[in-house]
């Protein structure tokens, strides 16, 4: 993070031009839009156009393809992504001409000092999801809040709103520890468990990373973690702010009884400290979104929300963008798209997709990045092992240069039966010959995996 004479609140006022750098990315968009309804002159650059670039062209943000330091103008400070090093030309441009540099975290950190309210989910799995269901809930309580997340949701058709109400609810992502440039009044933890190994030593740094999240919360502020996982418990032992457990198979502030599964869906009784505060009925499926929603309703319940707007709220909660989406039917097998990138991730999505009734579970996984396929090459071969058919696609670099010589082939070596794709044409290629009716086909990673699935569904 580059030191700057002026805190970036001193640059968010009206009149000020801000050049923002990766201005297409999931947390940049709204950060336009947020900064262009707060007066500022918004500007920006991204390396490829796309949907989202041309929506903020629309709102009349000028937008280079491409990045160069010509394309700073006149502008007074510049906000760039994590993914965006010093080397880039326009940060190193920014630099020699004296241009302030803040991180993107900077900046919605300082946004958030302005509301009453800031509920930040964070953890290294279920992030969107559990934000996701707080913004059904506070909708559904006419909260009228301010969302930020990082994929799509069906209730916003978008990855954000900006509301009028005193909350505003951010995903909290720990990568280069950047929530630590947050400001929670509510800080909630799901998980931690070892993952961005680019960037952290170990688990012990991670937990490290969350203490010091936790930390940032206010005396009059919550602290939410689960119970049931060792590393989120083990981040806040000792803490000298409260904390607000939720869990099921721990004791726990917030919990469920009565859990039952209908297909696949769960219903429970939402009790915290023995007492009912919701039932509810969940439309997505497996026992980590009970966790997610137990996470959800334990910061409604913080934040005085009614457990009426829990249930109304959950229920009609069908997921996140690239959550166990739904994209549509080929030759009788339904096709279905998850962001799942992690081991424990692939886990959880496995587990529920073998108790749906397919008769076989066809897995089209896309690693993420060199260095998590590498550090977790043992784990996926055991988790991928759970479905019935495996097609790897080669793995998605993201910011990373593969500098450890690894490859999906190298998976694909140690699965029996399991097809390598050096590309997504020939992974589409490869679901459309085997697709058959009762097939659940999944398109998995973080990366771009997705298109493969769409690709088969444009044949349809």
């Amino acid at each position: 993070m580059m030191k700057n004479p002026h805190p970036i609140c001193d640059y968010l006022v009206p009149g000020k031009r801000v050049h923002l750098v990766g201005i297409g990315g999931v947390s940049m968009c709204p950060l336009a839009e947020v900064l262009r309804g707060q007066g500022l002159t918004v500007q920006g650059s991204d390396m490829s156009d796309s949907d989202t670039v041309k929506h903020l062209r629309s709102l009349g943000i000028t937008i280079s393809i491409g990045h160069n330091a010509e394309n700073l103008g006149d502008c007074d400070f510049v906000v760039r992504t994590a993914a965006v090093h010093d080397s880039n030309p326009e940060i190193a441009g920014a630099v020699a001409r004296g241009i302030p540099v803040y991180e993107r975290a900077q900046a919605w950190g300082a946004i958030m000092q302005r509301y009453p309210n800031a509920l930040c989910v964070s953890g290294t799995h279920g992030k969107t999801t559990t934000t996701s269901m707080c913004a059904h809930i506070f909708m559904a309580a006419q909260a009228d809040p301010t969302v930020m997340l990082g994929g799509t949701l069906p209730l916003l058709h978008a990855g954000y709103r900006v509301g009028q109400g005193d909350t505003i609810i951010l995903e909290s992502c720990e990568y280069c520890n950047s929530f630590l440039s947050f400001f929670p009044t509510v800080a909630v933890i799901l998980n931690v468990e070892e993952d961005h190994l680019d960037f952290f030593k170990d688990l012990r740094d991670i937990q490290h990373s969350f203490r010091s999240f936790a930390e940032l919360v206010p005396a009059a502020g919550h602290v939410i973690v689960n119970a049931d996982n060792t590393g989120a418990m083990d981040s806040v032992t000792d803490l000298s702010h409260p904390v607000f457990t939720f869990g099921l198979d721990h004791p726990a502030d917030c919990t469920a009884a009565n859990l039952q599964d209908a297909d696949g869906a769960p219903s429970f009784d939402v009790l915290v400290h023995g007492q009912p505060y919701a039932h509810v009925a969940l439309r997505v499926y497996g026992r980590h979104n009970v966790l997610n929603a137990l996470a959800a309703a334990s910061a409604a319940y913080v934040l005085g929300i009614p457990g009426s707007a829990v249930e109304e709220g959950l229920a009609t909660f069908t997921g996140a963008g690239r959550r166990f989406e739904h994209k549509g039917v080929f030759h009788g097998a339904e096709v279905y798209d998850d962001y799942a990138h992690h081991p424990d991730e692939l886990h959880a999505l496995l587990t529920t997709a073998k108790t749906l009734g397919y008769q076989r579970v066809v897995v089209a996984f896309q690693p993420h990045t060199y260095t998590r396929t590498a550090k977790f090459f043992d784990q996926f071969v055991e988790e991928l092992k759970l479905a019935d058919v495996v097609i790897l696609a080669e793995i998605y670099a993201a910011r990373e240069q593969n500098d450890l010589g690894i490859s999906s082939a190298d998976l694909c070596r140690q699965l029996p039966g399991s097809v390598y794709c050096s590309t997504l044409d020939k992974v589409a290629e490869q679901l459309r010959s085997i697709a058959q009716p009762g097939d659940l086909i999944l398109t998995v990673g973080a990366g771009d995996i997705y298109r493969a699935g769409e690709t088969l569904l444009q044949e349809v």
